[in-house]
């Protein structure tokens, strides 16, 4: 579904990923992990298009999205909910999630997916009148998935998605990030929290300093010394 070639993005003179290759396939969770700054978030705005590589290719479902306006990467089926959630804070629940849809067409058919979303979030239905921004930082992170999804993605890019939270409602996020999947959207996870965000995913990738320095299954990866001494706190003998 989607495939990243050689990918090489700056900002300025600073080069932030340095030769990036990495594939998602039509119905995975694939996560992606690494320290701050390895190139994660870029990573994912050069996929949505907010930012242009200088060289290589994004490409999905095999046609060339680098170089593309986000409004017509997300018309072809790419969301993003971004780090730091960014939702409209004087806008009500019900005003953010209409504005996920803003690309589509089939505006009747808007009411019914806000719909699934409150089947996702039932706090977001209790809260739908409720300002953005007095909402809780879980709720904001719920607001911010919802909102995503409103777009009705193919493929949903998530980014550190349980950052903030208290650890029940980490458990919570997941758990959709995983009911999300199961309901037919494909899921490219950057996220901190790699013992979680490898228990949900069928694979991953490790990023250092703008590199791939790691592939292997969720599972690979769980056992792999690398990732448990770096990324999972283990001491290794």
């Amino acid at each position: 579904m989607l495939e990243l070639l050689d990918v090489h993005t700056a900002y300025g003179n600073i080069r932030a990923l340095k030769g990036i290759s990495l594939n998602v396939e039509r119905g995975e969770i694939v996560t992606l992990i690494g320290a701050n700054g390895a190139g994660k978030t870029t990573t994912l705005k050069t996929i949505i298009g907010s930012l242009t590589p200088r060289q290589g290719e994004v490409r999905f479902e095999g046609q060339r999205i680098s170089g593309m306006p986000t409004s017509k990467v997300v018309r072809m089926g790419i969301s993003h909910s971004p780090e730091g959630r960014r939702i409209f804070p004087r806008m009500t629940v019900l005003e953010n999630l209409e504005l996920g849809a803003f690309s589509r067409e089939d505006k009747e058919s808007v009411p019914g997916d806000i719909e699934r979303v409150y089947e996702l979030f039932p706090r977001l239905r209790e809260r739908q009148a409720q300002k953005g921004g007095t909402l809780s930082g879980g709720e904001q992170q719920m607001l911010a998935m919802g909102r995503a999804l409103l777009a009705r993605p193919k493929l949903l890019l998530l980014d550190e998605p349980s950052m903030g939270l208290s650890p029940i409602m980490v458990a919570t996020i997941f758990e959709t990030i995983t009911n999300i999947r199961d309901q037919g959207t494909t899921i490219l996870l950057v996220e901190q929290n790699a013992r979680m965000a490898l228990r949900i995913a069928n694979r991953g990738y490790v990023i250092q300093a703008g590199y791939i320095a790691l592939h292997d299954s969720a599972d690979g990866l769980l056992r792999s010394d690398l990732v448990r001494k770096s990324y999972l706190g283990e001491k290794i003998a």
